[in-house]
C-alpha cells in the first residue's frame, strides 16, 4: 500500500474538463478482462486506453496510474465472493466455509487475484463489505473483535496459500506439459536412492503408503478447511461465558 490518499476518497469525475466518456467501473471491467486472458503484466495504461477506444492521457482523469487500476480490479472481483443476505444461514462455520469456497472459485477464475489479495491492503467499498460480512458471521459467539479478526485472517491465509499452490501447479503443467504425477515419476529415482540410506523413514512411508487419499484438489481444500474450522470451534467460549470486551 502506498502513502497516497485512498483512491475512493478522490472524486471519480473532475470538477472541470470535458464530460467523462466512461467510468472507473468500466475501466476495472476492461482491466479484469485483459488480466484474465493475458495476465497482470499485460495491464498498462496504453493497453487499457486502446481497449476503451480512448486516449491514454484521458485515463489519468479517473486514476493516477496502474496501481489505482489494480485496486479497482481487486475491488470489483472480490465482490464475486460476497454472499448475499439470503444465502447466509446464521450458522458461523457453515457461512464461513461457504465464503471460503466461493472465494477459492473466484481466485481460480482470476489467477492474478490471489497474490494481490494477500498483500494489498487498501480499504475499498467491497473489501469493507467483505470484512463486515465475515465479522458478522462470528458475532454473538462471545469473542472479542481481535479474536474475530484473527479467525477471519486465519481462514483467508489458508485460502490464499492453498490457491496460490494450486495456481503454481497449474502453471508448472502449462510450462512443462507434465502432470504432478508425471513430474513426481521423474523425481522418484533420486528420492528412492536417498530412502535407501535409511535416514528418511517418513519419506519411505510417503512413497509406499501415500497418494491413495485426498488426491483431488477439492478434497484437499475441504479437508484442511474443515480441520481449521473444527479447531476454531473447539476453542470457542462455552455458552454463558461473558463476551470478551
Amino acid at each position: 500500500m502506498t502513502g497516497r490518499e485512498n483512491l475512493w476518497m478522490r472524486p471519480e469525475r473532475p470538477a472541470r474538463g470535458p464530460r467523462p466518456s466512461f467510468s472507473r467501473a468500466r475501466l476495472a471491467e476492461v482491466a479484469v478482462q485483459v488480466a484474465d486472458a493475458e495476465g497482470l503484466d499485460a495491464i498498462s495504461m496504453r493497453r487499457l486506453a486502446g481497449e476503451l477506444g480512448a486516449g491514454t492521457m484521458s485515463l489519468y482523469r479517473y486514476v493516477s496510474g496502474k496501481d489505482d487500476v489494480i485496486e479497482l480490479m481487486i475491488d470489483l472481483v472480490v465482490g464475486e465472493y460476497l454472499p448475499g443476505e439470503t444465502t447466509l444461514t446464521g450458522e458461523w462455520a457453515s457461512d464461513l466455509r461457504d465464503l471460503a469456497w466461493q472465494a477459492r472459485r473466484t481466485m481460480l477464475r482470476h489467477p492474478w487475484l490471489a497474490p494481490l489479495a494477500a498483500s494489498r491492503q487498501q480499504a475499498s467499498p467491497t473489501r469493507l463489505r467483505l470484512m463486515e460480512t465475515a465479522l458478522g458471521m462470528l458475532d454473538g459467539l462471545g469473542l472479542g473483535v481481535d479474536e474475530m479478526l484473527t479467525i477471519v485472517g486465519g481462514v483467508f491465509a489458508y485460502l490464499n496459500g492453498f490457491v496460490q499452490s494450486e495456481l503454481a501447479d497449474a502453471e508448472a503443467l502449462r510450462r512443462t506439459g507434465l502432470t504432478l504425477q508425471e513430474w513426481m515419476t521423474t523425481q522418484l529415482p533420486y528420492i528412492q536412492s536417498q530412502i535407501a540410506t535409511g535416514r528418511y523413514p517418513m519419506l519411505l512411508r510417503m512413497t509406499t503408503e501415500g497418494g491413495r487419499e485426498l488426491v483431488d484438489a477439492d478434497e484437499r481444500f475441504a479437508y484442511g478447511l474443515d480441520r481449521l474450522l473444527d479447531g476454531i470451534a473447539a476453542r470457542l467460549p462455552r455458552p454463558g461465558t461473558p463476551p470478551v470486551p
